[in-house]
């Protein structure tokens, strides 16, 4: 008998699984990836719109900031996810250029799609793209120009330009001066420190140049910015110490301390429950007393042990008990209790305070200094002041503006302002933006492009023609026309114009550099490592498996609860 006609079909995946395979998959993952990248375009440069964003439960996000606005859309294809992992590692490494980084991305998949659609293998693409991006990198690094801590100037030029296009920008000299008087605070103790170093141990010039490195390292995370709706963004000031969302616990205590000893409690000023439900049972009147009487001499010595180090200014982060707090108003002390840990590591930062676990350990030693510690109305909102820090190693800028969307567009723009900042004097190079060191290093790429034999040269070519997205958004967020921008652009190149970008604001083509407008070479660097990366990986995909829902916990496998199994033991 012939059973050929029976055969049943072989299920190696469960069949609710759906998968793709082939050209079908590259094409279904380039188009998620060039419709994020297509999101975020619009908002590139500084004549770049922004986006409104509605959650769920109804708060508006209005930004242009790349990565807030791919991080709030929620976007939930794989492919288009991993480009959203570009815009997060570009602002964990840098702060600044995330949709450089995305546009990036969708143009390198989307010229590769050209190539494609031209029986190009994909494996050929990676491997020029891979050639491009070493190429462009050595490039970049060449055409880079030095800058460290003393050049105030060009610091303060990387600061306008990175808020040029955002909220910030109609006060960006104001903005830009407060940021780099910030960071020149910050790293000045740490230089001092380096600088004596430098000259003890520095026999060559290789060891020379690595103290030097060592001044220029700046943590992004002691220039801290708080916001308060109210007033003017004119308003915005540099604290040199940091403030804090706390008043004082007591209207008894000193409005204002001046030469502050500040204290830094991880424990509470309170007597401790026991670890165990416990009772106490009084039977005499007389003992409720002596007990209430025990309560207060543990208390009270707390309290004076915190008195006897020294302290004008104690931040606790935990509790203070009532009696405590009375104690410490008749001491003068100022207090705030229930600080955040991150707070308090802040201020240890600002005052050189050491934050003390045990109270009994609590000594001079462990006090920070600060010139002036107040309490101060902000707003409708009574907050602590901590400033005149002399060694701080941490300073808060306290933004302005007339209402919460608008701060906190400013607080994004000083927070990339920063970030660039920060990346200019990590490896002490900058470059000019406006597109100028696109077209440059894409100059650069096709001339590489035609000592090439194989097809690579093709894909060399087309990631050349990817960088000159750059200048193109720029000239059409503007309003010019992207072609004759570019014909323009080109021509400044081929005569030796490296620094020839586009000036949005005149449509015409400017020394970007003259101009000031600098980035700094992480940016590009991170940038296009990134989106190469990630453009050869989705380009190397073929197959798409995406699985079915998981099984309910109330439906097992074999189906449906109340559907049993013939052989089931009952």
């Amino acid at each position: 008998m012939n059973n050929s006609n029976n055969v049943q079909p072989i299920f190696i995946l469960p069949q609710d699984t759906k998968r793709t395979v082939g050209r079908e998959a590259q094409r279904m993952n380039i188009a998620a990836a060039k419709l994020v990248a297509e999101t975020v375009r619009t908002t590139l440069g500084p004549k770049g719109m922004d986006k409104m964003i509605v959650d769920a439960m109804g708060d508006v996000i209005v930004t242009n900031d790349g990565v807030t606005i791919l991080k709030e859309m929620q976007i939930e294809h794989p492919s288009a996810k991993m480009i959203v992992e570009i815009a997060k590692t570009q602002e964990h490494e840098v702060g600044d250029g995330t949709t450089t980084a995305v546009v990036l991305a969708g143009e390198l998949l989307k010229n590769a799609e050209a190539l494609l659609d031209r029986d190009i293998h994909p494996t050929i693409i990676a491997r020029g793209y891979r050639l491009a991006a070493e190429q462009a990198q050595a490039v970049l690094a060449s055409l880079a120009k030095p800058v460290t801590l003393k050049d105030r100037d060009m610091l303060r030029k990387i600061a306008m330009t990175a808020m040029t296009g955002k909220g910030a920008e109609a006060d960006k000299e104001h903005l830009a001066s407060l940021i780099v008087t910030a960071i020149e605070i910050v790293v000045a103790e740490n230089a001092t420190n380096n600088v004596a170093i430098g000259s003890a141990v520095a026999h060559t010039d290789k060891t020379k140049k690595h103290a030097d490195n060592r001044v220029s390292v700046v943590d992004r995370s002691a220039v801290s910015i708080e916001v308060k709706s109210g007033g003017t963004v004119e308003e915005t000031e540099l604290i040199s110490g940091i403030l804090l969302d706390k008043e004082k616990i007591s209207s008894t205590m000193p409005q204002h301390v001046d030469a502050a000893k500040i204290a830094l409690l991880d424990c509470a000023v309170e007597i401790k429950n026991t670890e165990i439900d416990a009772k106490i049972s009084i039977t005499d009147p007389k003992h409720m007393q002596a007990f209430l009487d025990m309560e207060e001499q543990m208390l009270r010595k707390m309290t004076e042990r915190i008195i006897q180090s020294g302290a004008t200014v104690l931040f606790c982060q935990k509790g203070i008990d009532d009696l405590a707090q009375h104690f410490l108003s008749k001491a003068g002390i100022y207090a705030c209790r229930r600080v955040k840990k991150s707070d308090m590591e802040r201020i240890g930062k600002a005052t050189g305070a050491r934050i003390v676990s045990n109270i009994d350990d609590l000594s001079a030693k462990d006090l920070g200094n600060a010139g002036l510690v107040e309490e101060s109305r902000v707003g409708e909102e009574m907050m602590t002041f901590i400033r005149e820090c002399p060694h701080a190693k941490a300073v808060t800028i306290l933004v302005r503006g007339s209402t919460e969307h608008v701060i906190a567009e400013i607080k994004r723009a000083l927070e990339d302002a920063v970030g660039d900042i920060a990346a200019a004097l990590a490896n002490g190079k900058v470059v000019a933006g406006a597109g100028s060191i696109e077209v440059e290093v894409a100059r650069h790429l096709h001339a590489y492009a035609n000592k090439l034999s194989g097809r690579e040269q093709l894909a060399v070519r087309a990631f050349a023609d990817t960088l000159e997205v750059i200048p193109r958004t720029l000239a059409e967020n503007a309003g010019l026309d992207p072609i004759d921008a570019m014909t323009d652009l080109k021509a400044a190149h081929d005569k030796g114009q490296e620094w020839a970008g586009i000036d949005v604001f005149t449509g015409k083509t400017f020394d970007a550099w003259e101009a000031g407008v600098i980035e700094p070479l992480r940016i590009k660097t991170q940038a296009i490592a990134s989106a190469s990366e990630v453009a050869v990986m989705i380009l190397r995909i073929d197959d798409v498996i995406a699985g079915g829902k998981a099984p309910d916990a109330g439906n097992p496998p074999g189906g449906p609860q109340g559907m049993h199994s013939p052989h089931a033991d009952y």
